[in-house]
């Protein structure tokens, strides 16, 4: 089988060389290299921060594991500098197809509506995506990337943790503000704080094959329940770049994944099913549904995000893209309490929130998992009746569950500031801003996503009456107005309600902190120190 694989070189580094008494001392340590860990990294450097970053090991590329990418998740590579690069060599798609044997019950469109920058999701493997996030560190010398830098022992203290990290020249000893543990599914720093995951690991088995063909299959979802060449279970396919197409089997609880994985047995599944058997093997792997997580993500000075946090179903696109969530949403947060311009309580924040969207993603996941592989003669009864039901019904099309696709997180969070006036629409506060075609002064065309930055905090105003003064380090994006952005189709105004003027503030994530139709400056104050957990 075709490998796909970046290697990187080991160096030694001068804090391998100070005494064992007196170890280097950092802001923040980062575990894990993968999407999260890098992505978390940048985001951290583009705020001023210096960031030591260790995986323990030496390359990227083992497989092309998670591969659906969503439009908020592009949205934050955008701001770190390499969504672009994501899009381009993506494959993109927004609509999805769900099968019933050889008939289509129904299909989606995740974006039906125009006026956006980014697509619903790409498919891109997740070696692409990391070899452009690691392309982009090098680019930024506030990240201190180290590989073959595996953390063996950790000793959480009052004011800092200490780390002992292993190399292939021995060991030495790291102080850091901060770790964060983006080490993945079997996270070791999970253990090293005797933090353990609650959940539920499911029976049912799944064979991942990604196959390297030439196909005439539009770039779509397709989802089957029950079909002609897999009789009685599942099948998943998207197509990614290079030619190279995901192709998901359910197998039987008991089948044995080391007779299973065996590309002499794999093929004959994937020729029924393709119908030919001109393809060669880029992948093959096994897995079971879990939809677990920790009870806390912060464990003091010791923060836990992405895969080591939480683990779901692949069904639905949650794993990846919820883990960087967690990293936009961490990031702004450390920022301003290594500044000292928020206190250590906004880090809880991140709990709260965060795990909050978890539990969602949890729920959804074993909701899926349960209608794909029911696992009682009830749950069977019940997906039988669905799916019949959906032949004739809109309600029924809407009850067949083949993996909801991710979405933006909805935060309850004591940093949102509750709605005073009253909102026909509009993003409220706890959600993420919405995207929207405009043009800047001069007429160049743009979008609402290119002109937040995501720095700051930023006022998203709109109308042509005066411009009310920001705080202090908060930005201003104006809609209307002679020196504002210019609303071209209208879609701005329409999806953020603005009919006779409204004001958004913005966090430096893009989530809606508070929203006023004529604010005073006494009530945008109070909502940016709330939303700053100053009180």
């Amino acid at each position: 089988m075709a490998q796909n694989k970046v290697q990187f070189g080991y160096r030694r580094h001068p804090d391998q060389d100070r005494p064992g008494t007196s170890p280097a001392e950092h802001a923040v340590v980062v575990v894990g290299a993968g999407p999260v860990g890098l992505s978390l990294a940048i985001d951290l450097a583009q705020r001023g921060q210096k960031v030591v970053l260790l995986d323990d090991a030496d390359r990227i590329g083992e497989g092309s594991r998670a591969i659906c990418f969503s439009k908020r998740a592009l949205e934050f590579w955008d701001r770190l500098g390499v969504g672009e690069r994501m899009v381009d060599k993506g494959v993109v798609w927004n609509v999805g197809k769900i099968f019933h044997g050889d008939s289509l019950l129904y299909q989606f469109n995740l974006l039906p509506e125009q006026g956006h920058k980014r697509p619903a999701f790409i498919n891109l493997q997740q070696f692409y995506a990391e070899a452009y996030l690691v392309d982009r560190v090098v680019q930024l010398p506030d990240i201190d990337l180290r590989w073959r830098n595996k953390v063996s022992a950790l000793e959480r203290r009052n004011d800092y943790v200490a780390l002992t990290v292993e190399t292939p020249e021995g060991p030495y000893r790291l102080h850091a503000r901060y770790v964060i543990a983006c080490d993945g599914a079997r996270s070791s720093l999970r253990q090293m704080v005797g933090a353990e995951f609650s959940g539920q690991v499911f029976e049912d088995q799944f064979l991942i094959a990604d196959v390297k063909m030439t196909a005439a299959f539009p770039t779509e979802r397709w989802f089957w329940f029950d079909p002609p060449f897999h009789a009685g279970r599942s099948a998943l396919l998207h197509k990614q770049p290079d030619d190279v197409w995901r192709i998901d089997l359910q197998l039987n609880p008991d089948a044995d994944p080391a007779v299973e994985k065996r590309p002499e047995n794999v093929a004959p599944r994937i020729a029924r099913m393709l119908g030919h058997e001109q393809f060669d093997f880029e992948w093959i792997s096994l897995y079971k549904f879990q939809c677990r997580r920790m009870d806390r993500f912060v464990h003091g000075r010791v923060i836990f995000a992405g895969d080591s946090a939480h683990q779901v179903s692949p069904f639905g696109a949650r794993g990846a893209n919820s883990g960087l969530e967690d990293a936009e949403n961490i990031a702004w947060k450390l920022d301003r309490v290594l500044r000292g311009a928020s206190p250590e309580s906004l880090l809880e924040t991140y709990h709260i929130e965060r795990s909050a969207a978890a539990d969602e993603n949890i729920r959804e996941s074993t909701r899926s998992t349960d209608f794909m592989a029911p696992a009682t003669e009830q749950e069977a009864r019940l997906r039988r009746a669905v799916l019949s039901l959906a032949k004739e019904t809109e309600f029924g099309k809407r009850m067949v569950n083949g993996g909801r696709l991710s979405l933006p997180s909805v935060y309850d969070t004591p940093l949102s500031t509750p709605d005073a006036d009253d909102w026909r629409g509009g993003p409220r506060p706890g959600t993420s801003m919405p995207d929207a075609p405009v043009a800047d002064p001069s007429g160049n065309p743009m979008f609402l996503t290119d002109a937040f930055k995501g720095t700051r905090f930023a006022l998203l105003t709109f109308g042509n009456g005066r411009a009310l003064e920001a705080p202090e380090g908060v930005g201003t994006i104006r809609v209307g107005g002679a020196d504002g952005l210019v609303d071209v189709e209208g879609l701005a105004g329409e999806r953020y309600d603005a009919d006779g003027g409204a004001t958004y503030l913005l966090r430096p994530d893009g989530y809606v902190a508070a929203r006023f139709r004529q604010p005073s400056r006494a009530a945008i104050d109070a909502a940016l120190a709330r939303a700053c957990g100053l009180n």
